[in-house]
């Protein structure tokens, strides 16, 4: 006995009472099975009845493709019914992969031609929707009719198709430009609304249509301005703000329009400032018109003026109630924050109160938008604020806090005391969480501040006996006690309160380090090393240290194992030695933003021509061979001379001179590379009395919605130059404009060559590793002359 077929209301009660899994696929199978069975026998007058039950049940997941034949011969009936049902499915079951799709262009050909009005549509939305490159090439003259149609709805279809069609096919753009600017005059908001979405796909694919509508500049301006003063029309009034979607439309093309455009920008001026004052955001229909202008105005060229109000706009967003206005407001400054940093300042306490939001990504635009407005003139009270946040933050964030509390230190520090208080700090409240490098870098401060030397030594002291479990504060006051432990014991420093303190003392501090679980291997080799110095700062008997020693001459740590047997052979054999092998270490290059300008003068020659600067910490700074990358473009390229090594001998000219040189004139900034929202930006500097030397500032950028990370830039350059790269600030480019990288490139350029650059960079965005290669060739004549 034949089950009859179900009808549609029938099937989706019978599925819906299906109580596992087992017995829906048992309904869906047999039911397949009947419409099937009907599909072979051919029943035209209810063949749209089963192809609406088989899109059912394609909805639901399970195959259906069976019925793409069946679809096209719905569309090729001349009944209505049967073109609706057809098309729908065609929408569902067709695209691109399938061969198919292709058999009904000649049916929607004819529908876009003599059909009536229903069909007309039907046929544009189905084209709009799995229209291939080759259906586009074929229908366009068909659509292109189709957009001037009497009827308001052919013409918003029509719109909307011809933006699917440039989408697929770039090159039919000069098609519809004849019709886009007859179809501005339009009064209907859908096909408006669609005539703005296409002339916006039309500017941002051809710079001839660009150009072509910077003519229509003031009739856009005068269709919103009607928007705006006296209500469009009603009907389309959204919490009180006339048609919010065709303003921000509008607004988003007056973007494009007046982009690096002069004219253009000057004719929305008025408007831009009339839409920021009128428009009432006390809903988010408003709020995202006002957001809009926004961003318009920080593109275009606009008044100096209409851009400190569009910064103000968005201070007052920071104060809405609305989480993601807070947000969306953040990310706009953070943007906005190297064009206009003044005007951004104004709204400082504001971004700092939303470092306390309980919502994690509003703390994180805030922590970047705080870091980037850190600057010379804020750096104490900005640091305090940072610091007291690093306290109570959340450990997703307190990587990023400590990093940009220490890059904020290093670049504006007022001096070198704070400079040290300051990463102190960091260190013993985040100590586990800085970058690596922060261990070299307060050495290298420390070291560099002979003045400061008693005074570090106290502090560290302190704080380790306090703290131990804080690997990088460890490590550096254990290398600082190693190094000025003398200083330790003396006790007349005037800045801190007076502390006496025992040679034992300090020999216990530093074998509680030695035997704790906490210590890492590196922070064991510090501390031994520290014990070892000590056994010429000390004046005591250095049995105790020696012991310490040649127990660690057996540690299963490889590296721990050979430092102690030498030290112990030390001890043995060469004693007569180790006072001179155990000295202070001598001064230390630092490679920051923050080097006196003495040092930079006396040593610039000196460091640059030795073959192998020697780093103080593996990964501290680089010098990278990279010249057989790009040689010299002459086969007879000179090397450059060696250079004279002694730091007197540059100043002693420059010390007889009657007044100061007159200051360079500053070079420009050069952007060399964009790809995918990332940016790479070159600044040049060349120090005062060493024309020779330049210094180039390389800051990368990521503008895009995806992180860059494991970036590495690797540079070369001829051999008539010599160059070394220090270490970058991270390797991590923040999406949507966060905390930039920055990498210092030192070149030398005795003879006065033409520079060139050839730059490797490595990266992973979006999940994807990317590698680029490529020579900078317009570098500004004064990088060489």
């Amino acid at each position: 006995m034949v089950v009859p077929s179900l009808k549609l209301q029938d099937l989706i009660q019978e599925i819906r009472r299906a109580k596992t899994q087992a017995q829906e696929r048992e309904v869906i199978q047999k039911e397949c099975a009947h419409i099937r069975a009907t599909f072979r026998d051919g029943d035209p007058l209810h063949r749209h009845r089963q192809l609406t039950k088989l899109l059912f049940v394609h909805v639901l997941g399970y195959p259906a493709h069976f019925g793409q034949m069946e679809c096209l011969k719905l569309i090729a009936s001349p009944r209505f019914i049967d073109k609706r049902v057809g098309y729908l499915g065609a929408m569902l079951l067709l695209d691109e992969r399938h061969d198919a799709h292709l058999l009904i262009t000649n049916s929607i050909k004819n529908d876009l031609s003599q059909g009536t009005q229903p069909v007309q549509g039907l046929a544009l939305c189905t084209l709009s929707t799995m229209g291939s490159a080759e259906m586009c090439r074929d229908l366009a003259p068909e659509v292109e009719k189709l957009l001037l149609h009497p009827s308001p709805y052919v013409r918003k279809k029509a719109v909307l198709t011809a933006v699917h069609m440039i989408r697929k096919v770039p090159e039919l753009s000069s098609i519809f430009l004849p019709s886009c600017a007859q179809l501005l005059h339009e009064r209907h908001h859908g096909t408006l609304l669609g005539t703005v979405t296409l002339i916006t796909e039309l500017c941002e694919g051809s710079p001839a249509a660009l150009r072509h509508f910077q003519k229509v500049v003031p009739q856009l301006v005068q269709i919103l301005r009607t928007l705006v003063t006296t209500g469009y029309s009603t009907e389309h009034s959204i919490s009180g703000v006339s048609n919010p979607f065709l303003q921000v439309r509008i607004l988003r093309l007056l973007r494009i329009l007046g982009r690096n455009h002069e004219e253009s920008s000057e004719a929305m001026n008025d408007l831009l400032a009339q839409v920021a004052t009128n428009t009432d955001t006390s809903r988010n229909a408003g709020s995202a018109v006002l957001f809009e202008t926004v961003l318009t105005i920080m593109d275009i060229r606009s008044a100096a003026g209409l851009r400190v109000l569009a910064v103000n706009i968005l201070g007052r967003f920071l104060l809405n109630s609305d989480k993601n206005i807070r947000y969306v407001a953040l990310t706009s400054l953070l943007r906005l924050v190297q064009s206009d940093h003044s005007a951004v300042q104004r709204h400082r306490p504001t971004v700092v109160e939303c470092l306390w939001e309980t919502d994690a990504s509003l703390s994180r635009r805030a922590l970047e938008l705080s870091l980037a407005l850190v600057n010379g003139s804020n750096v104490r009270a900005m640091t305090q604020e940072l610091q007291a946040f690093l306290e109570s933050c959340s450990p997703d964030l307190r990587a990023d806090c400590a990093s940009g509390i220490l890059l904020a230190a290093e670049r504006f520090a007022p001096t070198k005391r704070w400079h040290i208080d300051t990463i102190l700090h960091v260190l013993t409240t985040a100590g586990t969480h800085v970058r690596d490098d922060a261990v070299a870098n307060l050495t290298q401060l420390i070291g560099g501040a002979q003045e400061l030397h008693a005074y570090s030594v106290r502090r560290l002291y302190s704080a380790l006996a306090e703290d131990i479990s804080q690997q990088p504060l460890v490590q550096v006051a254990a290398w600082c006690i190693g190094e000025y432990g003398d200083l330790l014991l003396e006790g007349n420093c005037e800045d801190i309160e007076p502390l006496q303190v025992e040679e034992e003392e300090v020999l216990a501090l530093l074998e509680k380090v030695l035997q704790s679980h906490m210590s890492l291997p590196a922070t064991r080799g510090y501390a031994l090393t520290a014990l070892m110095k000590l056994s010429t700062r000390f004046h005591g008997d250095n049995n105790r240290i020696r012991q310490v020693v040649s127990i660690y001459g057996s540690c299963l740590d490889v590296e721990l194992q050979q430092r102690a047997v030498e030290y112990d052979t030390l001890f043995r054999k060469y004693d007569h030695m180790r006072a001179a092998i155990l000295e202070k270490m001598p001064l230390m290059e630092r490679g920051d933003y923050q080097v006196d300008e003495e040092a930079k003068q006396s040593k610039a020659a000196a460091q640059l021509s030795e073959a192998a600067p020697v780093p103080t910490e593996p990964q501290a700074s680089k010098l990278l061979d990279l010249l057989d990358l790009l040689d010299s473009p002459s086969g007879d390229a000179q090397h450059p001379p060696p250079l004279d090594p002694a730091p007197g001998g540059t100043l002693v000219h420059l010390l007889d001179l009657p007044c100061a040189p007159p200051a360079p004139a500053p070079i420009p900034d050069l952007k060399v590379f964009e790809r995918e929202g990332l940016q790479l930006n070159l600044s040049f500097t060349r120090p005062p009395g060493s024309p020779a030397l330049l210094l180039i500032t390389v800051t990368t950028t990521n503008f895009s919605e995806g992180d860059v990370t494991h970036f590495i830039c690797q540079a070369a350059v001829p051999k008539s130059f010599q160059l070394q790269l220090q270490a970058p600030s991270g390797d991590t480019a923040l999406a949507r404009g966060g905390l930039p990288i920055t990498q210092l490139f030192r070149i030398l350029s005795p003879n006065k060559a033409p520079l060139r650059l050839k730059l490797r960079l490595t990266y992973t965005h979006f999940g994807q590793s990317v590698q680029e290669i490529f020579e900078v060739n317009n570098l500004p004549v004064e990088t060489w002359q």
